[in-house]
């Protein structure tokens, strides 16, 4: 379109590229379901006319198919081509709608599958140039807003009949006064978190002994380990991460959807001696029923799930069933920023602690904000809330996380935290890139 707006802020392009790193060559980010992972993402930059830094967002995946998003992107892109950042600032929900109403592409999801995941990564590109724009991150840049426009930015169709609008902003507004505190505790102390980074399935015994040992050096005290390959290997790596730290550490297991509920149950029952603090993804992501009779049946240990819930509908009815005892968000399954608000405050009315699912490429870099909103603006506490941690790629990052023992340490760089050094860009993209190129011929 032609645009002739002075020096009003534009959106005159979006650019969406395809990049993956070759994680599998060694493992990273292998499980009982997905042995293979290329750590991938679909990377779109929101170009801009006026002066103001472009907006970057991207959605994760595991290799093949990453395109698929790239494709989907460059599509929905185009109803954000013209628009000026004022009207994404004056309505903090616009982007959403516009990308999610689109019924031709509404029809392949409806908001779930390819299409939620590009409607994420443009969202979350809109959010990173709001935030850059007002020189904040991101979770500052939320957090000092008031009540009634947090609320302005959630779509609570299929969802008021579980957490009505009126009742959403009451929270918040009870939860107001306390900003300042919570912002300061934020900022000296860090949000606790754990490392999945020990634990891969396709890590040798004496592999997960070295990086557990390596990480508890550094001040790591929460683990996750993956499961679901075979219950007699299970329990033995239950019991050599027993062994190799004790028992003053905690444990999570995640078995990637791998298990019948029969088989769960069986299975969580023969691990629960060595304290497993949650059991993540026991059954299919899809079963809210199935989670609900393994939870009953395991009890005391809880179960996490979220990282493969499509939107907010399905985790609704997690936390309408008592189906979890954690939430794990994921910010780009979900639809971008707008869509997490909305499952944060379901959750904290249903009093299910966040834990954000993170890792891949970028997730780490989005979720520490998304954690400290939640923290600052909704729950109020860190008690039983720790951040996915994984040591994988944060080298490619303009301004990658940072923890220290155990904690991520508020963000202070303007934006969403996801900008992508062009030279990583450039090696990485698909499949001309240097690193691809090299694959291939060799």
């Amino acid at each position: 379109p032609v645009i002739q707006t002075g020096e009003r802020i534009v959106i005159t392009g979006i650019e969406a590229r395809d990049i993956r790193f070759p994680t599998s060559r060694h493992s990273h980010g292998s499980d009982a379901m997905n042995p293979d992972p290329d750590y991938s993402c679909a990377y779109a930059t929101l170009h801009m006319r006026g002066g103001d830094p472009d907006g970057n967002g991207l959605t994760f995946t595991i290799g093949r198919g990453n395109d698929l998003c790239v494709s989907a992107i460059e599509g929905l892109g185009l109803h954000l081509i013209g628009r000026e950042l004022d009207e994404f600032e004056e309505d903090l929900g616009l982007a959403s709608r516009l990308l999610l109403n689109d019924s031709q592409y509404r029809w392949l999801g409806p908001e779930k599958g390819v299409v939620h995941l590009a409607a994420a990564a443009l969202i979350n590109a809109v959010w990173d140039a709001l935030a850059k724009r007002a020189g904040k991150p991101l979770w500052k840049y939320v957090s000092d807003m008031p009540p009634e426009r947090i609320v302005s930015a959630i779509d609570f169709r299929h969802i008021s009949d579980y957490l009505p609008k009126a009742e959403a902003l009451d929270r918040l507004t009870q939860q107001a006064g306390g900003r300042a505190e919570r912002t300061a505790a934020l900022i000296r102390d860090g949000y606790p978190a754990y490392t999945t980074s020990a634990g891969w399935i396709g890590y040798t015994d004496e592999e997960i002994v070295r990086r557990l040992r390596a990480a508890h050096a550094e001040g790591w005290r929460h683990f996750k380990i993956k499961v679901g390959g075979d219950l007699e290997g299970d329990l033995r790596r239950c019991k050599l991460f027993r062994d190799t730290l004790g028992p003053d550490v905690r444990l999570s297991v995640d078995a990637n959807q791998v298990w019948d509920v029969d088989d769960a149950v069986q299975a969580i029952r023969a691990m629960a001696p060595y304290d497993i603090y949650w059991v993540e993804e026991p059954t299919s992501p899809d079963d809210i029923l199935g989670h609900k009779a393994i939870a009953e049946q395991v009890s005391p240990v809880l179960l996490a799930t979220g990282e493969h819930a499509h939107n907010r509908v399905m985790f609704k009815q997690f936390l309408q069933a008592g189906a979890i005892g954690f939430c794990q968000i994921d910010a780009c399954r979900l639809a971008g920023v707008n869509e997490v608000l909305a499952v944060m405050m379901m959750a904290d009315k249903a009093g299910v602690p966040v834990c954000p699912h993170a890792g891949g490429v970028g997730l780490c870099e989005y979720v520490q904000h998304l954690s400290m909103i939640d923290f600052v603006c909704i729950s109020g506490t860190m008690t039983d809330r720790v951040i996915e941690h994984a040591a994988h790629l944060h080298q490619h990052f303009v301004n990658p996380i940072e923890t220290r023992n155990g904690r991520y340490i508020a963000p202070s760089a303007p934006g969403y935290s996801v900008d992508l050094f062009p030279q990583s860009i450039a090696d990485h993209e698909f499949p001309h890139g240097k690193v691809w190129a090299e694959e291939m011929a060799g």
